[in-house]
C-alpha cells in the first residue's frame, strides 16, 4: 500500500468517477484502475463498487476511506511543515448549515492565506451531510447547532462518527424575514401571527427527520411551509411570498444584504422559545491544521461583536 494508492482513492470517493478523478491526478484511467485493483487485491477487500452511474464505495470500503483520510491527512500535515518543496497545495474545507457568519468567517480566513498554495472548500449542506463530511475527513470543521429538542440524536450520530462538540454562541428563536413584511417592524412576533405566511426551512432529504431540521421550533406544527435547498432562494422567496424562518437572529449584512431583519419570538403557552447552541464538530482526538484554527478564530471573533 502507498501514499499515491491512498491519494488515488481518496479522490475517486470524492468524484465518485474513475475518469473524473484520472483527469484530477493526471494519469490514465486504466492506470488509476489497476491501481485501485491492485490495491483491493492486497488488502483484500473490494473497496468500490462500479455502477452505470460511476463507483461507490462498499460497506467494507467506505470503513478503510474514512481510514485511508487519517493516514493522508497527517502526511499532509507533515508535508506543510517539514517539506521544501513549495509545490504541494494544502487543502481545507469547511462543511456547514446555512449560517452567514460560517461564510463570513470563512472569507476572512481565505483572506489571510494564498488561494494559489491553497485548495479551499466551503459547503452549505444538509445536517446528515455536515456531520458525514467531518466524519469521513471531507471536511476539518462542521457547523451546525444542538438544542433541548434535538441534543440526543445529533449527539449519538456525533458519537457514532467519533466527532466533538465545541460550543460557539447560545442564542434565543428569532423571526427572520424581509424588511418590507407586515410584521418586520414589530417588536416581538408570536406563533399566532405568523399563521398567515409561509414558513422555510432548508430540505433535509427524503429521509430525514425533524430533529435534523436547520430551524428551530421546527416540531411545532405549521399550516404552511415551502422548502427549499440554498440560502439564496430562501432570501428570494422572503421577498416575493412573505415568507419567514425561525432562526439564531445572527445576519451578516455585508453577505445577505440590508433588506432583511431577525425580530425576537414571542414565546407562549403552546410555543416555547428555545436556545440554540451553535457550534462547530471536529473528529475527536485531531490535531487542527493552522487554517482551521484561524478559521475558528475568525468565528469567535465574528460572533463576539
Amino acid at each position: 500500500m502507498t501514499l499515491q494508492q491512498i491519494k488515488y482513492v481518496i479522490t475517486i470517493a470524492d468524484t465518485g468517477s474513475m475518469n473524473r478523478s484520472a483527469k484530477l491526478l493526471f494519469v490514465s484511467q486504466p492506470s488509476l484502475t489497476s491501481a485501485v485493483r491492485e490495491l483491493e487485491r492486497e488488502i483484500g477487500i473490494t473497496i468500490f463498487l462500479r455502477t452505470s452511474k460511476g463507483v461507490v464505495p462498499t460497506n467494507e470500503g467506505s470503513d478503510f476511506i474514512i481510514r485511508a483520510r487519517q493516514i493522508y491527512q497527517q502526511y499532509e500535515l507533515l508535508t506543510e511543515k517539514y517539506a521544501s518543496s513549495g509545490s504541494h497545495k494544502r487543502r481545507f474545507s469547511v462543511s456547514a448549515q446555512h449560517y452567514s457568519f460560517a461564510v463570513k468567517a470563512f472569507v476572512e480566513t481565505v483572506k489571510r492565506f494564498d488561494t494559489l498554495n491553497f485548495d479551499f472548500a466551503i459547503r452549505e449542506t444538509k445536517t446528515l451531510e455536515v456531520i458525514s463530511d467531518v466524519g469521513n475527513l471531507r471536511s476539518e470543521i462542521g457547523i451546525l447547532y444542538k438544542c433541548s429538542y434535538n441534543r440526543k440524536i445529533i449527539e449519538k450520530l456525533l458519537n457514532d462518527n467519533e466527532l466533538e462538540f465545541c460550543p460557539l454562541i447560545n442564542c434565543p428563536a428569532y423571526v427572520y424575514l424581509w424588511k418590507g413584511h407586515p410584521l418586520a417592524k414589530e417588536p416581538s412576533i408570536s406563533s399566532e401571527q405568523l399563521l398567515d405566511y409561509p414558513r422555510l426551512s432548508f430540505e433535509q432529504g427524503s429521509e430525514s427527520s425533524v430533529y435534523l431540521a436547520e430551524e428551530i421550533l421546527s416540531e411545532n406544527d405549521c399550516p404552511r411551509t415551502i422548502t427549499c435547498t440554498d440560502r439564496a432562494t430562501q432570501l428570494n422567496l422572503m421577498v416575493g411570498l412573505n415568507g419567514y424562518t425561525l432562526c439564531s437572529g445572527i445576519i451578516c449584512e455585508e453577505l445577505n444584504g440590508s433588506d432583511y431583519a431577525a425580530v425576537p419570538f414571542r414565546e407562549d403557552e403552546n410555543n416555547r422559545n428555545v436556545v440554540m447552541e451553535i457550534g462547530y464538530i471536529i473528529k475527536k482526538n485531531s490535531r487542527l491544521s493552522d487554517i482551521a484554527e484561524e478559521y475558528i478564530r475568525e468565528m469567535k471573533s465574528y460572533l463576539s461583536d
